[in-house]
């Protein structure tokens, strides 16, 4: 192996680091490591200033490998490679060591052994780094098109989105017509139009584009390909299936609403309704409220339903639905305009109409509506005495006094819950969340990609929304998916599997555990061998542990790299 000419950069981290460890301490340890030739360190490894002075020790002192030991790589790994490259460096020949994350935040409590653990850290990134090769990143071709599948208010928006910046958009929508719950829905806060009308409204819209093609009653039955080059079949109706190529997909397919159990909250009972079923009879209403025949003067809501559960429930809901109690705070106005005589009575855990919808709870609250607050573990009963329904719940603002009331109308505010999507999951890899939702790789740095790339998640699809909510997430879909297509290319990352064709026998191992579909049989020789299809492999290194001969490597992550890395975890100090 030929000497290495390593820099060494520990960060001070503003003293997220320095507080909890000796930064001084860890790079006088590690200076003379073998291939160690420069030893620093920056207060902010990743300010503009700190970064020139590297770039400046790369250039003069040769340097062929870089350590920064600084933060979470999620943070900055793409700064310090652009920082690499910058300066002529492989950017795959720098390694980051999380300092941060891994070490000063997990012992804050113990000094001396933070820096002993951080000196390890340290040496364990140089033992990687002296073992990088340059890498380069697999670029492809893509295609200037976009499948949208689901054609709610989010897939409505981000195809308009996309005919704008000229890029042809396939619109897949399962259901007869577009629109989704939106088309359901009476007035909305805050503007107080009609979810139909903005649906016919965006619909004609995507009526007038040349370059939107829907497809109704029509659902994705198989994908291949990757990102920039994915093939997409699509049948429509029963029997027609159409071939698409596109080079991003965007997953709008929205949720479904909360259906409680027989008996939940009295949920079965003659009068005990579900919110979006009190919403359809205040917008039929003319006047006065009427429910099976008779006038409803007495409501009582009761707040997370299907949300925040807790007790004896299989696979409960522990999220916060967060449209729920301001959609039934509005729901109350809408109702209060039809009858001021009515009387409601909201039954909530914690009110959470946030941001601008708290005007809603405090107008709800001018208008005969009257909020009383029940515990977690006291949640009110439902039941029906004498031919009537009955509430009781304890009202934790008066100190837990217990009240009764003799409602007409019992409506449950339940939440948004994620639609069954399991072929869609199945044919597009998707991965899905504890909550049933589709999963981000990070909420707030990557918040719409996913760990398919070129595949994004919008809307609903990813958890509970609002419709403003809803269409800012589309449009994020959209720049994300017009980032990748309209330079021409997309560059992926080199970290993909390699197969070494002498030892691999074809067992077929690699591939049943490949999540990615990336491994194929090809002949070499004359011998059945495992073949990677770079374009579909994430480097996930599934495939390595079952491989019966040791044939597989990952590119960047090679057994003999981990092993050294392991080997500077144990060494002892000098």
């Amino acid at each position: 192996m030929k000497d290495r000419r390593i820099g060494v950069f520990v960060c001070y981290c503003g003293g997220n680091i320095s507080d909890y460890v000796d930064v001084n301490k860890v790079r006088d340890a590690i200076e003379n490591e073998p291939g160690v030739a420069v030893a620093k360190t920056h207060m902010f490894t990743c300010s503009d200033a700190a970064q020139q002075e590297i770039i400046e020790d790369i250039q003069n002192e040769k340097l062929d490998g870089l350590v920064v030991a600084s933060c979470s790589p999620k943070l900055h790994l793409f700064t310090f490679r652009a920082m690499a490259e910058r300066a002529g460096l492989n950017p795959y020949q720098y390694v980051q060591v999380n300092l941060r994350e891994q070490c000063s935040w997990a012992h804050r409590d113990n000094v001396e052994l933070a820096t002993d653990k951080a000196i390890r850290l340290v040496r364990a990134g140089i033992a990687k780094t002296r073992l990088t090769e340059p890498l380069s990143t697999l670029r492809i071709e893509t295609k200037p098109k976009v499948l949208v599948i689901g054609a709610g208010v989010a897939g409505l928006r981000a195809a308009l989105a996309i005919s704008d910046l000229g890029l042809f958009v396939f619109l897949v929508e399962k259901e007869p017509e577009v629109g989704g719950w939106t088309r359901k829905w009476n007035k909305m806060f805050f503007h107080d139009q009609r979810g139909d009308d903005i649906i016919d409204m965006l619909k004609d819209q995507i009526k007038q584009r040349e370059n939107i093609t829907l497809f109704t009653n029509a659902e994705v039955v198989e994908k291949g390909g990757s990102v920039g080059d994915f093939s997409i079949k699509v049948r429509v109706g029963k029997d027609d299936t159409i071939s698409l190529e596109v080079g991003a997909i965007i997953v709008a397919t929205g949720f479904d609403v909360y259906k409680p159990a027989e008996g939940e909250f009295g949920y079965g009972l003659d009068g005990v309704i579900r919110l979006p079923e009190f919403k359809d009879l205040v917008t039929q209403s003319n006047g006065t409220i009427n429910y099976n025949g008779r006038t409803v003067k007495n409501i009582v809501y009761i707040y997370c339903v299907g949300s925040r559960q807790f007790g004896d429930i299989d696979n409960p809901n522990l999220y916060c639905s967060r449209y729920c109690c301001s959609a039934a705070a509005y729901e109350a106005l809408c109702a209060y305009e039809k009858n001021p005589e009515l009387h409601q009575f909201h039954l909530f855990r914690d009110m959470r109409t946030y941001g601008k919808h708290e005007v809603l709870y405090e107008e709800a609250r001018t208008r005969q509506s009257i909020f009383i607050r029940y515990e977690d573990e006291d949640p009110p009963v439902v039941e029906r005495v004498k031919g009537k329904l009955r509430v009781r719940v304890h009202d934790q603002l008066t100190g837990g006094e217990e009240l009764e009331i003799e409602p007409d109308l019992v409506v449950l505010v339940t939440s948004m819950v994620p639609r069954e999507n399991d072929k869609l999951v199945d044919i597009l890899k998707l991965p899905v969340g504890l909550d049933g939702f589709f999963n981000e790789i990070h909420p707030k740095l990557r918040p719409v990609e996913t760990v398919v790339d070129g595949v994004f998640i919008v809307g609903a699809a990813q958890s509970p929304k609002t419709m403003a909510e809803s269409v800012a997430s589309a449009l994020s879909g959209v720049s994300k998916s017009a980032a990748l297509l309209m330079k021409g290319y997309v560059d992926l990352e080199p970290f993909i599997a390699r197969i070494d064709t002498e030892l691999c026998e074809w067992c077929e191992e690699c591939t049943k555990a490949c999540p990615y579909d990336a491994v194929e049989k090809v002949s070499v020789d004359g011998k059945e061998v495992a073949h990677i299809i770079e374009s579909l492999c994430k480097g996930s290194g599934a495939c390595i542990p079952v491989c019966p001969k040791d044939a597989i490597d990952i590119e960047g992550y090679t057994d003999v790299q981990v092993k050294a890395m392991i080997d500077a975890l144990i060494q002892e100090a000098v």
